[in-house]
């Protein structure tokens, strides 16, 4: 039963994950990377706040354990976690293709199979290894794609913040499953520290408010993605009992990367090599992970 529930909060989180890329697409045409971004946390807030209140009733005794123990510690994970990878996103997605970005920054879970090698003990670590350096090759023909046959042809500053950003999320859902700390308790403070800091950068930038139904994709960038999405992925890890998460996480470039190319979004022939290589080594990983916790 728990590994059923953390199946479906794992595939909630990668359905909500598949349209930020389109729906941050749209938005960046129009908007400064700092107001999307301020959209973005501040639905998130929203989110965290309301399932906060929801689950105060029964949070009060737990409360001052947490603040001497685990709050610092749950604070930073939230920070870089979640305002690193979405800002770091969000700049690589301003800065060059959004359908490249994307494939790039969903590399983490090609980190985190890294990792693995690194620091555990996986049962075929060769097989491991071998999917991850295919994948990073594939990221290495997604940026030598670009729009003309030529290495780097995109803003340098985009593929490190690409880069950045895979690098944040793999170290978040490394550590998360192993705080002492409610998904909500540790996501809220973040997305208040990220609302603080990106309503600072649209004032330093000058952004001009007004109301229309950017406003409301925005916030549901941060309701959703932001949102529920990382809530939906942290029950996911505290619950994970099969290693079936893993395999379902490997499915956001996938659906991400097909929405972006309905929506008109291309990629020269040697980006799309990279692309399948990308792709099919997150499904590799995932399923060598799979089989491997299955077998423990």
């Amino acid at each position: 039963m728990q590994a059923r529930a953390a199946l479906g909060f794992a595939a909630g989180a990668v359905g909500l994950w598949s349209t930020n890329a389109l729906v941050g697409k749209s938005l960046l045409q129009d908007h400064p990377v700092s107001l999307v971004q301020f959209l973005q946390f501040t639905g998130a807030a929203l989110v965290f706040a309301a399932i906060r209140l929801m689950k105060q009733d029964g949070a009060a005794p737990e409360r001052a354990s947490l603040v001497s123990k685990a709050s610092l510690a749950a604070v930073g994970v939230g920070l870089v976690g979640l305002v690193g990878t979405m800002v770091l996103q969000y700049v690589a997605f301003a800065s060059m293709p959004v359908i490249e970005a994307n494939l790039v920054a969903y590399t983490w879970p090609l980190m985190v199979a890294a990792a693995v090698i690194g620091f555990g003990s996986p049962q075929r670590p060769a097989l491991l290894g071998l999917a991850s350096i295919v994948g990073f090759v594939g990221v290495a023909l997604v940026i030598s794609g670009g729009q003309s046959q030529s290495w780097l042809q995109g803003n340098l500053v985009g593929y490190a913040a690409a880069f950045g950003s895979a690098l944040c999320m793999a170290f978040y859902t490394i550590v998360v499953g192993r705080l002492p700390v409610s998904p909500d308790r540790l996501l809220l403070p973040s997305a208040l520290i990220g609302v603080v800091l990106t309503f600072l950068w649209c004032v330093h930038d000058g952004v001009g408010w007004h109301a229309d139904r950017h406003l409301l994709l925005g916030l549901y960038l941060g309701a959703g993605p932001m949102g529920l999405g990382y809530y939906f992925w942290s029950r996911a890890l505290k619950l994970e009992g099969g290693g079936k998460v893993a395999v379902v996480a490997y499915l956001t470039p996938i659906l991400s990367t097909l929405l972006l190319t309905l929506s008109g979004e291309r990629l020269t022939v040697t980006a799309m090599a990279g692309a399948v290589l990308v792709i099919g080594s997150c499904i590799a990983v995932g399923l060598e992970r799979s089989e491997a916790k299955s077998h423990a």
